[in-house]
């Protein structure tokens, strides 16, 4: 067989897969998977520098399918290559990541081929895409992963980073402002490694993009700082190979390759139709187009020899021979550079070097206190000297939410160095997260942060950070209306009710500086948990810890900070800046004669996890007069409270005032907590 006819062979058994899934499902997206079937023929064939029988070799170019919708695309490639499964404790034992059965369950129940791509659920799924943008967004943060890693542990003779990422989007992608923002920032940056394909079919759902979309992309971005390069005919491999040499040569700038796509149907009417985009062809449709691809009409899930053969002979063998050049590489490296072995392993594996707690500050009492995001910035200054892979940065806002690294030889990530362990996101709250997650996967070990009003700019790839299970760490600061003077739409209400929402996110707002010691502490041992860290402006008192109980009572997500002789009458919950002002009301009402507990719940998730009867001993169940102190939305304290119970919290925007005024006129004061005690005490 010839080289053109064993490409169209290849070409076709990847389009007939994915319209044969897609017809059994009932279910999916076949135009997409079809169009773009020759670009991921001759990227993955010629060019990706991946082992299939190792799919989380390091140094792998990674490569993103951001339309997800295009799912069996990638579903196709993983099963033709014959990409083998790796369990969680990152070994493959030789079964196929897909198999074909999986293929023809695509979209079924414990399919390894879901609807859209799963990272954790199916090997060599780089990310979990579906929501349009993301992907992209996220291979920016592989990108940058791969700069930093390469400055970090590549030295004379040991190139042990370079790895490229590849990304393939569509017109819903580029119409997403987080893709705008992410390749702002990476032609900022210069990446180079950063090769993004779009996919320039003029469809969407509705229809024609002409309907909402006329820019003109490639001048965009030009304009951003990349380097643009066009094929005007998705079928021409030629062109195509020509394309990605063009990235591969091109320095100092990431590249935007545009491909001009359209499917050919069987028949005329289907051609560039929504059931093209988005629906299952048909039986008759697809026998037409097999047809006139010359496949066999009436074959399915048809996978010849031949075409598995190609692939081990093309990409699998390329791939073998370089990971084999990179694990030998690597023995010696260990021996020239244990230091740096011994970190790149643990990296990989999410394990923390030995002393990673070290010198970890302690806070002696102070009635003033300390605010929480100051405490945080001396914690995270000293974790990341023990752990030199913890980096990150913040949307314009390191001097307000104190993330700046400032140890000698943290440095900046520049496109001029890519050494620098504080990023810098811009105004982009929305593209950082999805970097975070890029980051993450990398295994780099990466914080972002913002004010806390910001983290619904930040929702979407926070909850797939939670869906893929990854241990990004949010740092939100501003945590209330504790802000005071600028207003509503600076205090942050329903946001602590929307990230407790998020399934797989751990939601932390400590009360006092040694449990955002504490905090940390848990943050950093966490290995497939996102974590939301809420942290105040104002000062918070630093809690007598031999009056009052260790912090360290934070691990269990809520534990008695404060106690009374015998049964309590009354139990007082609070978070974060509300913790101390539970403590002062239990204070007055001891002198009362009335018996208090005092609950702090830094985090309600972890609480959850605890078994029974630890939780039934922190807030005993016969103790129904009960009132939570929260300068957030009351939301979800009922499970906490009961139906009889308090919550002193609010049910506006806030108010713009000075903080003092602000916590008078919505009930924060001690008067209030020690009157809404004996109100539960009357009714229970």
């Amino acid at each position: 067989m010839s080289d053109k006819n064993l490409d169209n062979l290849c070409v076709n058994t990847i389009r007939t897969l994915s319209m044969d899934a897609v017809q059994k499902a009932n279910s999916g997206h076949p135009g997409t998977a079809m169009a773009m079937a020759p670009v991921v023929y001759t990227l993955w064939q010629q060019f990706l520098r991946f082992d299939p029988n190792d799919p989380i070799w390091p140094n792998r170019d990674r490569f993103v399918l951001s339309i997800g919708h295009a799912s069996m695309l990638l579903y196709s490639m993983l099963h033709l290559t014959g990409v083998k499964a790796v369990n969680p404790k990152y070994e493959s034992l030789g079964d196929l990541s897909v198999s074909l059965d999986d293929i023809k369950n695509f979209r079924q129940l414990d399919s390894r081929c879901a609807g859209h791509p799963e990272y954790r659920w199916t090997s060599g799924v780089e990310t979990t895409t579906g929501p349009l943008g993301q992907g992209v967004a996220t291979s920016v943060g592989m990108a940058i992963a791969s700069k930093w890693m390469a400055a970090r542990f590549n030295k004379p003779g040991y190139d042990m980073f370079g790895f490229d990422t590849y990304a393939i989007a569509g017109d819903g992608c580029m119409m997403e402002g987080v893709a705008s923002e992410a390749a702002s920032l990476a032609g900022h940056l210069q990446l180079d490694n950063l090769c993004w394909i779009y996919d320039n079919n003029k469809i969407t759902i509705e229809g024609n993009t002409s309907w909402a979309f006329s820019e003109d992309v490639a001048t965009r971005f030009i304009a951003y700082g990349w380097n643009v390069v066009r094929v005007g005919d998705a079928n021409d491999l030629e062109m195509l190979a020509r394309a990605f040499r063009t990235f591969k040569s091109t320095k100092d700038r990431p590249t935007l390759i545009i491909v001009d796509s359209h499917i050919a149907w069987g028949s005329p009417n289907k051609q560039d139709t929504h059931s093209a985009h988005g629906e299952p062809l048909g039986e008759e449709e697809i026998r037409l187009t097999k047809k006139n691809y010359g496949w066999p009409e009436d074959a399915k899930f048809l996978v010849p020899e031949e075409v598995l053969a190609h692939f081990q002979s093309g990409m699998g063998k390329r791939g073998h021979e370089s990971r084999a050049a990179w694990i030998a590489l690597f023995d010696q490296y260990k021996k020239e550079y244990p230091e740096l072995a011994d970190e790149l392993h643990r990296m990989q594996h999410r394990k923390l070097p030995e002393g990673w707690d070290k010198d970890l500050p302690v806070f002696p009492v102070d009635a003033k206190g300390v605010a929480g995001r100051d405490a945080s910035q001396k914690v995270l200054n000293q974790l990341a000297k023990n752990v030199p892979w913890l980096l990150g940065g913040s949307a314009d806002l390191a001097p307000s939410t104190k993330t700046r690294l400032t140890f000698d030889g943290a440095g900046d990530f520049t496109a001029e160095d890519r050494s620098g362990r504080n990023f810098h996101f811009g105004i982009r709250e929305h593209a950082m997260g999805s970097i975070l997650n890029g980051l993450s996967l990398s295994k780099i070990r990466p914080y972002g942060s913002g004010f806390m009003i910001f983290s619904d700019y930040c929702r979407a790839p926070i909850r797939l950070a939670a869906i893929m299970e990854i241990p990004v760490i949010h740092i939100f600061t501003h945590d209330s209306i504790g802000v005071g003077e600028d207003g509503p739409t600076h205090q942050p209400i329903e946001h602590l009710g929307n990230l407790r929402s998020i399934p797989g996110l751990v939601t932390l707002r400590p009360g006092d500086s040694n449990e955002v010691v504490e905090a940390w502490k848990y943050t950093m041992q966490q290995r497939h948990e996102p974590v939301a860290l809420i942290l105040t402006r104002q000062a918070l008192p630093t809690l007598d810890r031999t009056k009052y109980a260790s912090a360290a009572g934070l691990h269990q997500g809520a534990y008695v900070l404060a106690d009374c002789d015998g049964t309590p009458q009354v139990l007082l919950l609070g978070t974060g800046s509300e913790v101390s002002l539970c403590v002062d009301a239990h204070e007055k009402l001891k002198t009362e004669g009335i018996r208090s507990r005092v609950v702090s719940m830094p985090s309600w998730e972890i609480f959850e996890e605890q078994p029974a009867d630890y939780r039934e001993s922190v807030l005993p169940p016969a103790v129904t007069a009960r009132v939570a102190v929260e300068q957030a939305s009351t939301f979800g304290w009922a499970q906490y409270v009961g139906l009889t119970g308090h919550v002193i919290g609010m049910r506006t925007f806030g108010a713009s005032a000075p903080l003092k005024e602000l916590q008078k006129k919505f009930g924060f004061t001690v008067d209030r907590v020690v009157e809404a005690a004996k109100e539960q005490i009357a009714k229970a």
